[in-house]
């Protein structure tokens, strides 16, 4: 197999020949058709997130074919279309996989974190956190459905029911829940860095109420705001933005850190929420709502080998939707 790995923090991926990985017990071995290019996988490559396993191949918004399958394995078949999230395992045993809350896991594995992932031309994966996909699905479109899509579908639950949704940061996954928001019938608020003329256009052709800088005040209040983008200094101005009794939900697994506020943009009821991972049953929901929601996604694609232009395309913030790496390419 082929793949880009992560050697340390802070330096650039290498492309790698190793030999073909094995499925242990319970596990499924995956042929890489596309793995989308999430924020979080910058986050491991800048050196963010804290203990990854090194080396490291990087990437969790995976979809391929099943093309070995381990002992123990029941429901996924050889040929079968797939796709693999971040949450790679979990105890199951646990006080939160317990009481039915497994994103919390306190040991949990983490897909391009702390296993392999798919920035590679086969992966293996715990079958009990793979999800069948559709036999003749889009690969490509697909891939960002896995993260981008995942949490996006999280983080738009915890935000509520609001009419008024504001989302901050409009890159893969706010594109994705743009277009959920407005199936289900919501106004949406866009709020990009000042400036953005490109991405406050992506957002209006979606069908954005509104899009402008997130230093700008919405033409109308809101009754709650995703943060996508992980800048902590965006928290007063979303909580600043929402009425009374609103939520401000933060979306990312890393954010910098937030800044001093007066206790008036949290008084009246709001609320400040994080986002932690997501469930398998987030997972099913979603991939449920797609088809149903006509969900279609923005991609720009990359071979394999130059994983690291779609990691710098990425943190300079040069994309309008998602990056997508291709194996095959």
């Amino acid at each position: 197999m082929q793949a880009m790995v992560l050697e340390r923090p802070r330096t650039p991926l290498k492309l790698v020949e190793r030999p073909d990985p094995q499925p242990a017990y319970g596990e499924v071995r995956v042929r890489v058709s596309a793995c989308g290019v999430c924020r979080t996988d910058l986050h491991v490559v800048d050196g963010e997130l804290p203990k990854p396993k090194l080396p490291i191949i990087p990437g969790h918004e995976i979809v391929g074919r099943v093309d070995l399958v381990g002992a123990g394995v029941d429901g996924l078949a050889a040929g079968m279309r797939v796709g693999i999230p971040w949450l790679g395992r979990t105890c199951g045993h646990c006080e939160y996989c317990s009481e039915g809350h497994e994103n919390l896991c306190n040991t949990p594995l983490f897909t391009g974190y702390t296993r392999d992932g798919g920035f590679a031309t086969h992966t293996v994966a715990d079958a009990r956190f793979v999800f069948p996909l559709p036999d003749n699905g889009d690969d490509v479109a697909t891939a960002p459905l896995l993260c981008a899509g995942l949490i996006g579908w999280r983080s738009l639950k915890i935000a509520g029911e609001g009419k008024r949704i504001g989302l901050y940061g409009f890159g893969a996954a706010a594109h994705i829940i743009a277009q959920v928001a407005l199936w289900q019938g919501r106004e949406v608020f866009a709020f990009t860095k000042p400036g953005d003329k490109a991405a406050q256009g992506f957002a209006r052709r979606l069908g954005a109420k509104w899009a402008g800088s997130s230093e700008e005040e919405p033409p109308d209040d809101l009754d709650c705001a995703i943060i996508y983008a992980p800048v902590g200094a965006l928290v007063p101005l979303a909580l600043g933005a929402v009425r009374k009794g609103g939520r401000v939900v933060c979306a990312g697994i890393h954010m910098s850190d937030i800044p001093a506020f007066p206790y008036r943009l949290l008084w009246e009821e709001r609320e400040l929420r994080s986002v932690a991972n997501l469930t398998r049953k987030d997972g099913d929901e979603f991939l449920h709502i797609v088809a149903k929601a006509a969900v279609v996604t923005e991609t720009v694609r990359y071979p394999l080998a130059h994983a690291n232009e779609a990691l710098s395309d990425l943190r300079m913030g040069r994309l309008n939707g998602a990056a997508v790496v291709l194996p095959g390419l």
